[in-house]
């Protein structure tokens, strides 16, 4: 037995028709946000297309508080720990009161040995969350060890893991 399918009559073939799929990426009200789509692409570590969908928002948001410490937070989960402080002090400077980026540049300061400054980014990072962060508090306890005895090690590792806090707002956080 022979199936055959039939297409309906359409526009392919009048005038001004094209057979081929529009080109170009559509834009406007209805389009993803980029931030959406690559806070979720972290949470399914996916970064490198994280950072490339960050990169997307830059050019449809410009390069907001929001979009720099996104872009920091990927560049860490990449491990390019320089492109990463590059981006999260570009956010600090943009907006001094962005927590979120004050704590992953503390991370980031931590992981290259930088403990001083580190803990002085975390210092700044509680005080502006009024203390409400125990990760935040851990992670300043930790750089103050790191100071005053730079070889001590817990014996726990932490990982660290970027947790969307509502609309727009993410935050790296450690767990032991």
């Amino acid at each position: 037995m022979l199936f055959l399918t039939a297409c309906a009559a359409s526009d392919l073939t009048g005038p001004g028709a094209n057979p081929f799929a529009p080109s170009g990426v559509a834009r406007g009200q209805d389009s993803v946000d980029g931030l959406i789509v690559g806070h979720r692409l972290m949470a399914a570590g996916e970064y490198e297309l994280a950072l490339k969908s960050y990169l997307r928002s830059a050019g449809d948001h410009g390069l907001t508080v929001d979009v720099l410490s996104a872009i920091g937070s990927a560049n860490i989960h990449l491990g390019r720990l320089g492109q990463a402080e590059k981006m999260l002090r570009r956010a600090t400077d943009k907006d001094e009161t962005f927590v979120p980026a004050w704590n992953n540049l503390g991370v980031v300061l931590m992981e290259t040995g930088n403990y001083g400054e580190a803990a002085r980014v975390f210092q700044v990072a509680f005080a502006l969350d009024n203390g409400n962060s125990d990760e935040i508090r851990e992670n300043l306890r930790l750089a103050l060890a790191k100071i005053e005895n730079p070889a001590y090690e817990e014996g726990n590792t932490y990982n660290f893991a970027l947790v969307r806090r509502g609309a727009g707002d993410f935050q790296l956080l450690s767990s032991i």
